[in-house]
This record gives structure tokens, sequence and C-alpha cells, in this order.
């Protein structure tokens, strides 16, 4: 069994192991917002445990266990989140919060019968795959808006930022998954895109957000 903590450490290391490859304690000290002899003492428990490789000095790897152990974190917040969205009304920015408490509970029958009753979604309401029960998750071929190029048309399919602030203003811009987007122009000077959809006057995105947003081509 593992505490709420550890728990918690493990979403971060497979979130950096995810995006950077390699995972460093520095990192982790920055994301958790704790001390680097907190995360040192923390790696050693979890290295005991058998879910990280962890040698001073190097950099941290989650173990096969570590990888299966942190994506069945993530299957289960992601679930929750998907049935606050469609089961019971909540918009996509009021959900995480409330998902980071109930992906905690240990019932595995809990969260296959949310699964079942959510028809088996692939993906949570932020566009973000959801991992199979055996902690198994689908490699998507999205990228970011910032890498389309003037003249194409892309379907929005996942933010890869799910902050209460940044999903208030995607919808205050009406733009949602799903959204098919016509990138109209690209500035040189710093990325920003005027874009078009939805038959509506062009919106100029700065690359910062565009950054943010997961799209695939349009065919």
């Amino acid at each position: 069994m593992m505490s709420q903590v550890e728990e918690n450490y493990l979403k971060v290391l497979y979130r950096l192991a995810d995006t950077n490859g390699e995972i460093n304690c520095n990192e982790i000290s920055k994301q958790l917002d704790v001390k680097m002899p907190t995360v040192n003492s923390m790696m050693k428990r979890l290295a005991q445990k058998g879910l990280v490789n962890h040698e001073n000095y190097k950099p941290v790897t989650l173990t096969e266990m570590g990888k299966k152990e942190a994506a069945l974190i993530i299957r289960k917040h992601r679930l929750a989140e998907m049935y606050l969205v469609e089961m019971m009304g909540l918009a996509w920015d009021q959900v995480h919060s409330i998902a980071e408490q109930l992906e905690h509970i240990k019932s595995p029958l809990f969260f296959n019968r949310m699964d079942e009753l959510l028809n088996y979604p692939k993906v949570d309401p932020h566009g973000s795959p959801i991992p199979n029960t055996s902690g198994e998750i689908n490699i998507d071929d999205h990228f970011k808006l910032s890498d389309s190029k003037a003249g194409d048309s892309v379907e929005l399919m996942a933010v890869s930022d799910s902050s209460e602030g940044f999903l208030q203003f995607l919808d205050n811009k009406r733009l949602m998954l799903g959204t098919i987007i016509f990138i109209e122009s690209v500035e040189l000077f710093d990325g920003s895109m005027s874009i078009v959809y939805e038959q509506r006057l062009p919106v100029m995105l700065s690359r910062i957000v565009c950054e943010k947003l997961l799209v695939r081509n349009v065919k």
C-alpha cells in the first residue's frame, strides 16, 4: 500500500519521465515545492518498494512496476474527471481538484464500475488518454498547434494545461475539443497565430497558448 504522498510523487515522476526522459531530483523538488533532502528521502523509500531506481547524484528512473503504479493512479484521476463532467455535469475547469482527492481511493471495483458507466472512455475531458486496467496507455499522434503553419487546418484534440485559468481562457474564446481550426497566419517575430474557427472573425493566440493546444491534421 502507498500513502497519498507517495502516490503524488509517482505521478510527478511519471510526468517528468514522459516529458524529459530523465528525472532530475531538482526538478522533482520544484514540481512539488519541497526541499531536496525530503525528495532524496522519498526516493530512497520508493526504491525500497521497487518503484524507482535511485543512486546518489544520478537521474531517477521508474521501474516497470513504478510505471504501472503511476499509470493506474493517473487512470483513476482521469476517469474521475470524466465521471464528474459526463455524469455530474461539472465543467472541465472544475474537476481537477476533486479528482485529486478521488484518485487516492484504493478500490479497483469503484473505478472499474465508473469506467463501465462511462462506456469505457479513451480520453478524459481534456483529451488526455486514460490508461487501461494494466496501466497501458495509447500513444496518440497529436502535436502542438505551434508546430503548424499558415494554411493548415487542424482539429483541437487535447490540452496540455488543465489549470482552471487556462481552461476558462479557452471557454472565453469558445475553443473546445473537436473544434476545427484554420491557421490564417503565423507571426515570424514571436510565433503568435491568427486562427479562424466556427465562422468567427480571426482570433490571435500567443505562442504560449498555441504550445498548450494539441491538435491533429484534418484530412
